[in-house]
């Protein structure tokens, strides 16, 4: 049930016939895992947060640093050298007294992971190497739990959502854990509202799939070029022969 507060608070939902007070209350009632607490985590957990999202699991094991504020807005100069899941508890606590938000201060594998993906409804993919993207896909994979991954670097980002219902495609479907290497903000840079369309459109992803409303991007990638001011929405197949997913 939604109290009187929070009815006025998350009222420009409720009015929304999609979503009404029963969608808010699936929202209230929901818990998401949020790896990554950079540029992407920051615009995702304070759309989820504002948005109502009951319980909000957030993981990183980084500081703040002053070069992270040009883009990773959940955080500040005041929080610079604390640990970016506390700094970012902070922000999203006073935006949303009403939502519960755990942390994970560490790197997220092994238990810790399976745990934590175990426990959610739904797992964001904000982090920025690949080790740890496949790490999750596998783990969402066994746990039957919908991902929705986030990219971006320079002037470019992706997004996909992997719902793990038979057909659909998984991360690994997309791409093979020893195509790529890592490429960082910090030698390759970063445009910051980039980071900013694409973690508002992983949180759109995440709201929708809570409630079950509209179309998600599910087996799709969204790739978004900031500098050419364009979108291509590309079909992602799902591989018969993944080590992950495949039958």
């Amino acid at each position: 049930m939604l109290t009187q507060k929070e009815l006025i608070h998350y009222s420009r939902h409720i009015i929304l016939p999609e979503v009404d007070e029963v969608g808010q209350s699936k929202l209230k009632e929901s818990t998401v895992l949020i790896v990554g607490m950079g540029g992407l985590g920051s615009p995702v957990a304070m759309y989820l947060a504002a948005a109502g999202v009951g319980n909000l699991i957030l993981s990183d094991h980084d500081a703040v640093e002053q070069s992270n504020l040009q883009r990773q807005i959940v955080h500040s100069l005041e929080s610079i050298g604390d640990p970016k899941v506390s700094s970012a508890k902070t922000t999203l606590e006073n935006l949303n007294p009403w939502i519960k938000i755990t942390t994970i201060e560490q790197h997220l594998d092994g238990k810790v992971l399976d745990d934590a993906v175990a426990n959610a409804n739904l797992v964001v993919d904000c982090s920025d190497n690949y080790a740890t993207r496949f790490a999750l896909n596998e783990s969402c994979v066994q746990h039957s739990k919908t991902l929705v991954s986030g990219t971006a670097i320079r002037f470019k980002g992706q997004v996909a959502v992997f719902n793990q219902t038979p057909g659909s495609a998984c991360y690994h479907c997309l791409y093979q854990a020893d195509q790529f290497n890592d490429e960082s903000c910090e030698d390759q840079g970063i445009l910051a509202p980039v980071v900013g369309v694409i973690g508002s459109l992983q949180a759109t992803e995440v709201l929708k799939t809570l409630m079950g409303i509209g179309k998600t991007l599910d087996s799709r990638l969204l790739v978004y070029d900031g500098l050419n001011a364009s979108f291509k929405d590309m079909k992602i197949t799902k591989d018969p022969a993944c080590e992950v997913c495949g039958l």
